[in-house]
């Protein structure tokens, strides 16, 4: 390392919590319908365009995941249980949740609506340790909940968010300060926050598999391969994340999309989906007070290409004639194949100053 290269400081005495909820809706469904314990269910559309939302951990095992096609679901674990989703029964069960995080902290950052991060380093009931805060909170899930969740603990977000699966399910996990680098070199490069699939790729052609091989890398270096995404993993390496737990976070864009149950060829035929989605659309924007001045379209073939094509206004989207005439502006522009389209969607960001309503969202990738 040369001696040009930045030094960060950690706050060592932070106890983050990442406390996430053991495959949530099919747990929530198992615990609710005594006669689905034990057997493999997954939460979602069993037709032929589904997609998996959660499996529970029996159906996990014969590599059933979330975001997978149900038909492939199916094909992995003939015996699968199909249920469909109760998001409104969901919501009002993460909120019961909320309010047993709020007992021991108010500094919540919920990242969906199964998980979230906890700051218990000054917490209501004077704990010393973020594992005893983490402890209690898991027990007051199971027993008033009678769901389990896991937990990991750390002086960081970064380190608390990977503990917190190292366990899984009904696990706890704490990495001390003084053993975080150790842990973090041995990590595989999968492992790290913002690290998806292509970025993994960029990694494994420079030759770097683990944390250690990314922290012999100099920051120089891994900003000109990655920009502001490299400052972060030349950070993450260091065991370093001063990001704080934030109580809410603002809304950055508002979207829809249809996947269609078959292909859809035409510019006509696809004209008349657009409508509806521009519609929805519309009632989104108005029901988060959302005021934005991009508007981006989303299309995904038949052959699961994927493409998006975005335009800015002067003026923000939120009446639907102007929301379905720039839809169809952008649509004008793309080549539809005669295989036809599966999914179309629209969305809009580039929100004004002030707007958007404040919301827990997913914790954001680099990817």
């Amino acid at each position: 390392m040369s001696l040009a290269e930045p030094v960060f400081q950690n706050d060592l005495s932070r106890r983050i919590v990442h406390v996430d909820m053991d495959a949530f809706f099919a747990s929530v469904e198992q615990r609710d319908r005594p006669e689905l314990r034990g057997k493999p269910i997954a939460v979602g559309h069993a037709e032929r365009r589904g997609v998996v939302a959660t499996a529970s951990y029996e159906a996990r095992r014969f590599g059933v995941h979330s975001a997978m096609p149900s038909s492939r679901a199916k094909q992995l674990c003939p015996e699968l249980i199909f249920v469909e989703g109760r998001m409104a029964h969901y919501r009002e069960i993460s909120a019961a949740i909320r309010e047993i995080f709020e007992r021991y902290t108010d500094l919540v950052e919920p990242l969906s609506i199964d998980e979230a991060f906890l700051d218990v380093t000054d917490n209501k009931l004077g704990l010393e340790y973020g594992t005893e805060v983490a402890r209690r909170i898991k027990m007051d899930i199971r027993r008033e909940l009678s769901l389990t969740a896991s937990a990991g603990v750390s002086y960081n977000k970064f380190l608390a968010k990977i503990a917190s699966d190292w366990r899984k399910p009904d696990g706890i996990f704490t990495i001390h300060p003084t053993r975080a680098q150790e842990f973090i070199d041995a990590l595989p490069i999968e492992a790290f926050w913002g690290v998806g699939p292509a970025t993994a790729k960029r990694f494994h052609e420079m030759g770097i598999s683990t944390g250690y091989a990314l922290r012999m890398r100099s920051f120089t270096e891994l900003t000109d391969r990655f920009g502001a995404a490299g400052a972060l993993f030349y950070k993450f390496a260091r065991g370093i994340d001063s990001r704080p737990v934030k109580t809410s976070r603002v809304r950055k864009s508002v979207g829809c999309e249809e996947t269609f149950l078959d292909d859809i060829a035409g510019f006509e035929a696809l004209s008349e989906r657009m409508a509806g989605i521009a519609a929805d659309l519309t009632r989104r924007i108005s029901r988060h007070d959302f005021r934005g001045r991009t508007i981006t379209l989303k299309i995904r073939f038949a052959d699961f290409t994927t493409k998006t094509r975005s335009m800015t206004a002067l003026v923000p989207y939120v009446a639907e004639p102007a929301i379905l005439e720039a839809g169809m502006k952008l649509l004008s522009g793309i080549e539809i194949p005669p295989e036809g389209v599966r999914l179309l969607g629209l969305s809009v960001s580039s929100p004004e100053s002030g707007t958007g309503a404040a919301e827990a969202t997913l914790f954001e990738s680099i990817e």
